[in-house]
């Protein structure tokens, strides 16, 4: 069996690649020689929400509205549009303040929320600075590939 030498550098590209894209993992194979590289999971628990009748109702009431103007939103320049399927979280973990709010400024690169997904927390920066206008979701709320998050002008 061949001696496997650690190229280091590739390692350290494999890791920029990571950050750059927001995924959890990397895994190349050439051959018999396998390399992954994962970033650190965030463990993260939510707490049940139940919601009372009346606020039930108003909720569902409004989905329908908002689901005609959600296709309006992701046509907007500042729409920030989730990249992938998983659950959003506005705060780095239960209890804590949420990442922004709307009227806050952000800074390009700033974490506006996480999406969890497959058990991995990925964090979805702003694209640009600017003020946030609007938040689209609730907290752990279920998301799919290109559903507007947030807007921020």
């Amino acid at each position: 069996m061949a001696k496997f030498e650690m190229d280091t550098e590739f390692v350290r590209k494999l890791a920029e690649i990571l950050e750059e894209t927001h995924l959890g993992e990397i895994e190349l194979a050439d051959g018999e020689r396998r390399i992954r590289v994962a970033r650190p999971a965030v463990t993260m628990t939510a707490a049940p929400v139940q919601m009372a009748a009346p606020l039930a109702a108003a909720a569902v009431a409004a989905v329908a509205p908002a689901a005609a103007g959600a296709a309006d939103i992701a046509k907007h320049s500042g729409a920030v549009k989730s990249p992938m399927v998983g659950t959003a979280y506005l705060a780095p973990e239960p209890g804590k303040p949420n990442f922004v709010a709307v009227g806050d400024k952000v800074t390009a690169g700033q974490t506006l929320l996480i999406i969890e997904a497959m058990k991995t927390f990925n964090p979805i920066k702003a694209p640009k600075a600017g003020t946030v206008t609007s938040i689209l979701v609730e907290n752990a709320q279920p998301v799919e590939f290109g559903e507007p998050l947030m807007v921020v002008e």
